[in-house]
């Protein structure tokens, strides 16, 4: 197994200086005109052939800016700067607005709509007819471009060698929109008006402040940019797209339809590609954080899932990947790897698929443990000698090993809707905002906690822990939040990770989820959901995203229960304030399950 370090140790060195830079439309099957930017070295001898590398933007793929673009550098896009770096290690560059988005034409219905990733398909196809083209293909990026460059494979077009998805969500309903089946608010409805404002030609609100004076609106492309009558079209086609945040707030089981679409969230998941990308044996190279949103899941989902060769790294960084966002570490502190590491690990993978053939073999993945410095690698997740310890919640607060001996035994808590894990946490870090969770012993003191006695040595913790709540409510509905924290000697509580479930969605699935997951498999479907019976205990099985964190020497362990977050998802119920019984009794033992390694 190969090292992190190797990965960036050797990357393909600079040697062209300066970009050439165009852009036209290109006519797609149905006449939606798709605007491209092409970005080429200056000095690429006009018989020289080199890979291209493609980004599907839903963002825009480059900016109107007030002034002109800096000259002989990459058109400035609303994303780190890794054109000019990857064009002068031998790269070309098309950059796509989507169907429906920037200056392209044409009505997005949803976000990756099968008519987008045809248009991707026949982009692609258009680039390796292109004399500078070697006829090889990658793509990448961030986010929503990092899931196109994933379903970019599932075009089948031939030339395309590799991919690098970073920072993902894989299944739409469970990991971005309605996390345990509990509407993402926040979230949605800041995505949602950033797109309207968008896709009305002005600069999101999303954009850094300087971003946004400095900027017009999209870029139209070169022959129209005097007339701009085909980009004026496009922004009148774009006010049909689907509202976002309308139809998603229609939604309450993964079987709901979109809007008006007539498709569902599953739909456009990476998961309904999956044989299609599976068959097409092109090598990934996917990157995720413990703590933004649920990418660390989603890049596991890759690695369990799919039996193609692939890289996975997992770090600790906000969604941008530009500052760590560890709450063991010092606030902005730059992420590890280094941005210019992260570049240079790229397109050292981009030249092994598109240049030298030698594409990665098997299966690795490289993950940092919160909490203690250093990457470790493994081939399996959860890692090979991973065993499940049992924590029980007990009297007075407490969490142990020991199984509770009462025959009946609960504590009482009423939900305090004014809970929150705060406006820099992992959900919001993906609408451009910074990472950061402050000590959380205030937070706490509004949430039902379980704490064990300071730990005689310390346990690493690899893997989806897993919470069993046995639960009465005085509600039919209600949404369940559980965290799992680190309590240092000077009671710092630090954030390590979280899960949420809804309880009418509570019936453990009796079939297999479409893919690999770590997380007890919800299908938060109609058929299987059901109200809770008010005053009943009913079982609560709650798997909690992925993480790897060492809880040192000392530190004691715990386990908050919420049933609101108020700042990030939707209030359930709309009314009322619920009140709980959690069972700590023999027969109807709350507990929590940890995946610890051996240390």
């Amino acid at each position: 197994m190969s090292t992190l370090q190797a990965l960036f140790a050797d990357p393909p060195q600079p040697r062209y200086k300066g970009v050439r830079s165009h852009s036209q439309y290109l006519t797609m099957r149905d006449g939606a005109q798709i605007a491209v930017d092409i970005m080429l070295p200056l000095d690429l001898p006009a018989d020289e052939r080199i890979p291209a590398l493609m980004i599907m933007a839903r963002y825009w793929r480059s900016l109107d800016l007030r002034m002109p673009n800096p000259p002989k550098k990459a058109l400035i896009g609303p994303r780190e700067n890794t054109p000019d770096d990857f064009i002068a290690r031998g790269f070309g560059l098309v950059v796509v607005d989507a169907r429906g988005t920037g200056a392209s034409t044409g009505v997005s219905r949803c976000p990756w709509s099968a008519e987008e990733i045809a248009d991707y398909g026949e982009v692609a196809a258009w680039v390796l007819a292109q004399r500078w083209c070697s006829g090889r293909i990658g793509a990448y990026g961030i986010s929503y471009e990092g899931a196109a460059a994933q379903r970019l494979i599932a075009t089948g077009v031939p030339g395309i060698r590799g991919v690098i998805p970073q920072e993902i969500e894989y299944d739409v309903y469970a990991d971005i929109a309605l996390p345990g089946g509990i509407f993402n608010e926040a979230f949605i409805k800041a995505w949602s008006e950033s797109n309207a404002r968008l896709d009305s030609g002005r600069p999101s609100n999303l954009f850094p402040f300087a971003a946004r004076l400095i900027t017009r609106g999209v870029r139209p492309v070169d022959a129209d940019r005097k007339t701009r009558e085909t980009l004026a079209q496009a922004l009148r086609d774009h006010q049909a797209n689907t509202d976002v945040f309308a139809a998603m707030s229609c939604i309450t089981y993964r079987d709901d339809p979109f809007g008006e679409t007539g498709v569902t969230l599953d739909d456009f998941s990476i998961f309904s590609h999956h044989d299609a990308i599976q068959g097409s044996g092109v090598p990934m190279f996917t990157w995720g954080s413990w703590l933004d949103g649920a990418t660390a899941e989603a890049a596991l989902r890759n690695f369990n899932t799919f039996d193609v060769p692939q890289i996975v790294v997992i770090g600790a960084w906000k969604h941008e990947m530009t500052r760590d966002g560890s709450p063991f570490e010092k606030g902005d502190a730059p992420p590890d790897p280094t941005q210019a590491q992260q570049w240079a690990a790229m397109a050292s993978f981009f030249e092994r698929t598109l240049v030298k053939d030698q594409p990665p073999t098997g299966r690795v993945l490289h993950y940092t443990t919160l909490g203690e410095y250093g990457w470790k690698t493994a081939e399996v997740f959860p890692p090979a000698g991973a065993a499940a310890q049992t924590w029980y919640f007990q009297a007075k607060n407490t969490l142990s090993p020991e199984l509770p001996g009462e025959p009946h035994a609960a504590d009482s808590y009423v939900v305090d809707f004014e809970a929150t894990t705060g406006t820099t946490n992992r959900w919001h870090t993906q609408m451009a905002r910074p990472l950061r969770y402050p000590d959380r012993a205030r937070a706490d003191r509004r949430l039902l906690t379980y704490t064990s006695e300071p730990l005689d040595g310390a346990i690493e913790i690899t893997g989806c822990p897993v919470v069993t709540l046995y639960v009465a409510s005085s509600e039919e509905d209600g949404a369940f939040f559980v965290y799992l924290e680190d309590v240092d000697e000077r009671g710092v509580v630090r954030y390590l990770t979280e899960g949420q479930l809804r309880g009418i969605h509570r019936k453990l699935s009796d079939t297999p989820p479409p893919y690999a997951t770590g997380m007890p498999y919800h299908t938060c479907q109609r058929a299987d959901a059901a109200p809770m019976p008010r005053g009943e205990t009913v079982e609560l099985v709650i798997g909690l995203q992925p993480v790897s964190a060492l809880i040192g020497r000392g530190h004691r362990i715990r386990v908050a229960v919420a049933g609101a977050d108020k700042d990030t998802f939707a209030r359930i119920p709309a009314t009322g304030a619920p009140a709980l019984q959690v069972s700590r009794s023999r027969a109807a033992a709350s507990r929590i399950v940890l995946p610890v390694i051996p240390r």
